[in-house]
C-alpha cells in the first residue's frame, strides 16, 4: 500500500546513503574545476609575463640596438639527425651581424657540454670563428645546461650587470624576465625563427618552459646546476 501523502519516508537511510555519493561527486566536480582553471591562470600568467618583460627591450635591426660590451648567445645543437638545425644557423647568423656591427665587444656562447661527445659552446665558437670573429673574443660558458642557468651564470660566474641576449624571439623574452629577477640589465637581439615543423613543436615546449621559469623565480628557489670560480672576461 502506498504511503499517504505528507507520511514520513519508509526508508530514509537509503535516501541519506543516495545523496553522500552525489554530493561528494559535485564536490570533486568543483575542486578539479577550481584547480584546472587555477593551473590555466598560471599558464597563462607566466607566458604573458615573458613578453610583458621584455617590452622595449627586444630588437630586430642591429642600427637600433643599445651598445652593451658582452653578447650572449644560448646554445643548441647543430644538427638534429643528420639533419640542419636551423636554429643553430640563425643565431650564429645574428651574432655575427651584431659583431660586424660594432654594438658587442665579447661573445659568450652558453650552452651544454655535459659529455665529451656533447659540445654545444664549442660548436658555436667554431662556427663563428670561421664567420670572422676573432677567437679571443669569443668566451664559452660549458655549464649552461638551460636558459636560467646562462642567465644566473652571467651574473655570477661572469660578472656580468648588462648583457646581450642572443636567440630567438621566444628565448630572449624568457631570459629578460630571468635577467630582471636577478638584476641584471638585460635586452635580446632576436635571430630569424624557424617555422617548419619542428619550429611549431618548440612553440608547444616553450609554454612549459615559461611556466618552469615562473616557478623557478617564485616558489622553488632554483640555482644553477653549476657554479664555480668566477671567470674575467677580456678587456
Amino acid at each position: 500500500m502506498d504511503a499517504a501523502p505528507g507520511a514520513a519516508n519508509p526508508h530514509p537511510m537509503k535516501a541519506k546513503a543516495k545523496s553522500k555519493p552525489r554530493r561528494w561527486l559535485k564536490r570533486l566536480w568543483y575542486t578539479a574545476l577550481a584547480l584546472g582553471l587555477l593551473g590555466l591562470g598560471v599558464i597563462a600568467y607566466a607566458n604573458v609575463t615573458a613578453v610583458w618583460a621584455s617590452r622595449g627591450r627586444l630588437f630586430d635591426e642591429v642600427g637600433a640596438l643599445p651598445k652593451t660590451r658582452v653578447g650572449l648567445v644560448f646554445g643548441t645543437t647543430d644538427r638534429i639527425n643528420g639533419l640542419e638545425n636551423l636554429y643553430f644557423r640563425y643565431r650564429i647568423d645574428a651574432a655575427a651581424k651584431v659583431w660586424s656591427s660594432g654594438k658587442i665587444e665579447t661573445l659568450i656562447v652558453s650552452g651544454d657540454n655535459s659529455s665529451k661527445y656533447y659540445n654545444e659552446p664549442g660548436k658555436m665558437k667554431q662556427a663563428l670563428i670561421d664567420r670572422g670573429i676573432p677567437a679571443q673574443r669569443i668566451v664559452c660558458d660549458y655549464a649552461g645546461l638551460r636558459t636560467f642557468d646562462s642567465v644566473v651564470r652571467a651574473k655570477e660566474i661572469f660578472g656580468l650587470s648588462s648583457v646581450l641576449f642572443i636567440s630567438q624571439r621566444f628565448q630572449n623574452e624568457r631570459a629578460i624576465y630571468l635577467a630582471k629577477a636577478n638584476g641584471i640589465d638585460a635586452y635580446g637581439f632576436n635571430a630569424r625563427d624557424v617555422v617548419t615543423h619542428a619550429g611549431i613543436r618548440t612553440k608547444v615546449r616553450e609554454i612549459g618552459a615559461r611556466v618552469l621559469m615562473w616557478l623557478d623565480v617564485h616558489l622553488l628557489g632554483t640555482r644553477p646546476h653549476f657554479l664555480g670560480e668566477k671567470i674575467r672576461l677580456p678587456g
